[in-house]
């Protein structure tokens, strides 16, 4: 695949997961306006959070890293029998190890939930919810997880529209089981909960046609001691970790967030939901193309081929994640205003989401590095490098978390009063302040960044990647394009500020004509000074 190649399908993918977002979108505007910022929000919101970080290591992460490479090789052979055979034993394998890990999670749910989210307390009615929706939701991660087997066969084979666009129907889905079947609840999330279940099984149903047009149906069968298999699991180990650090913090500061302030959860979750825009569509986009195409590369020992595509991912990284990181950061309130300030989300669910977002959209250029920094490792099938900069960006995370905590309680007003008035027990004061999760949201920006700066350090030390000429022209057309972005967009919110008191159609328009002068001050300053989409090919 030649760089017009890589563009081209960077651009399938992206407008297929713009589609995802978009309808994801409306999803959690649905849940905002129908259940609001609540104790069973919060608890539905760690319930999904388990089996939705499987999704995240294996549609995103770590199985694709490790499945990706291997079956490029196999595939470059030209031996169909061997592919096939592979993806059976890959598939009866994978099947196996996760119908008993669904299982035990199933029946130890009650037990489980304790440890990611201490602060509900077990014999709660919260608790006792969350055992409850983790029982229904967690099976979610034994058909996503097939759904990403399917995916990652279609990627390697050039189709990357059906994997892209599947998670339409899971919104579909949670959109239909909030709006359709929680008055018939006692509960109403509990019908987000079979939303997850059915909504998995969809995700997987949809991309089987397609297989079996290649002629690569799985028919499942135990391959564990499969010659191909044992390489995947190999390279898999290490990547459960490395791959995923971002989610691996998340379920960290879920914990944390567990004993803040009741809703924190669900407002660390709505602000999360914002920055899947750009990290959705473009991030996992550019870094789920371009892992086949640097596997291929390194398959054939094409080292200038290989050079030559990380550089341009991090072109695309920087071109896209600069304006969205300022962008997210001057128009979080209107942004959580406009999308989610409806039914049960209030003005000061608002307020508290907007500290969140401002917080973790710092990181967004990082966490889009990341997204082709560690492909640049999985596909040359060197799994512990990431995994030495992960280990180093979760203790980072841990102490920027513990660090940042402190500095809310003694710094801030809030903090300091809460503090004096749980008499010095910090864990009480934390319980007690709004807006401590923002401290959790700056502490993943923080951690991502970390993590970028290491896999950036190792890769340059591999001698890998040769930096590309254009570089220094480049910088200075994107930093000065930024900042003809921000005049533009402040020009604006200085004469909109009452985005909270509006009503929602007249928060909506507005959001639109800021995003849409933002995006156009941006696009026009890169294009007068010269870029071209031409010049994105290469």
């Amino acid at each position: 695949m030649k760089a017009a190649g890589l563009l081209r399908s960077t651009a399938v993918f992206s407008a297929m997961t713009f589609l995802s977002r978009v309808s994801g979108l409306v999803r959690d505007q649905v849940y905002a306006a129908v259940i609001g910022v609540s104790p069973a929000m919060d608890a539905f919101v760690v319930a999904f959070r388990i089996p939705n970080f499987m999704r995240r290591l294996s549609a995103e992460g770590s199985f694709s890293m490790a499945f990706v490479p291997v079956l490029a090789e196999y595939k470059a052979r030209g031996d169909h029998a061997a592919v096939k055979a592979l993806v059976d034993r890959v598939a009866g394998t994978l099947l196996a190890a996760l119908l008993v890990l669904t299982g035990l999670a199933v029946l130890l749910a009650p037990w489980i939930m304790p440890l990611f989210a201490p602060g509900f307390g077990a014999g709660t009615e919260q608790g006792r919810l969350a055992a409850d929706l983790l029982r229904i939701t967690f099976p979610y991660a034994l058909f996503i997880s097939m759904a990403s087997l399917a995916g990652g066969i279609l990627n390697t084979y050039g189709r990357f529209a059906v994997p892209a666009l599947t998670p339409v129907l899971m919104n579909v889905t949670m959109i239909a089981a909030a709006l359709g079947f929680s008055r018939f609840f006692d509960e109403p999330v509990l019908a987000l909960g079979w939303g997850v279940f059915v909504a998995g099984l969809l995700q997987l149903a949809v991309q089987l046609p397609s297989l079996a047009r290649l002629g690569l149906l799985p028919r499942p069968r135990w391959g564990a001691m499969d010659a191909g298999v044992r390489r995947i699991m190999k390279l898999m180990v290490p990547t459960l970790f490395g791959a995923s650090v971002v989610q691996v913090n998340l379920l960290v500061n879920t914990i944390v967030a567990s004993f803040l302030v009741g809703g924190s959860v669900t407002w660390l979750y709505y602000s999360d939901r914002l920055l899947e825009f750009p990290l959705g569509m473009f991030g996992v986009a550019i870094g789920t193309v371009i892992l086949p195409h640097l596997s291929g590369r390194h398959a054939s020992t094409d080292a200038e081929g290989f050079s030559r595509a990380l550089d341009w991912g991090f072109r695309m990284c920087l071109l896209i994640g600069v304006p969205a990181c300022l962008g997210l950061i001057l128009c979080a309130e209107p942004l959580v205003a406009a999308l989610f300030q409806h039914g049960a989300f209030t003005a000061e669910d608002t307020a508290m989401t907007r500290l969140s977002l401002v917080a973790q959209a710092t990181a967004i250029p990082a966490f889009l590095l990341v997204k082709v920094l560690a492909p640049a490792f999985y596909s040359r099938q060197d799994t512990k490098t990431p995994v030495k900069a992960a280990l180093a960006a979760v203790v980072g995370n841990v102490v920027f978390t513990v660090l940042l905590m402190l500095a809310f309680l003694h710094f801030t007003e809030t903090g300091r009063a809460a503090l004096a008035a749980s008499g010095g027990n910090v864990l009480a004061a934390l319980g007690r302040a709004p807006g401590a999760h923002a401290a959790l949201a700056l502490a993943i920006g923080l951690a991502g960044w970390l993590n970028a700066g290491q896999l950036w350090w190792y890769l340059r030390r591999a001698a890998v990647y040769a930096v590309q000429p254009g570089w220094a022209r480049f910088l200075r057309q994107l930093l000065l394009a930024a900042a003809v972005m921000v005049v533009v967009v402040l020009a604006i919110l200085s004469a909109w500020d009452a985005w909270t008191t509006w009503p929602w159609w007249e928060r909506v328009w507005r959001l639109l004509a800021v995003v849409a002068a933002g995006g156009a001050s941006y696009v026009a300053a890169l294009w007068m000074q010269g870029i071209r989409p031409r010049d994105l090919r290469h």
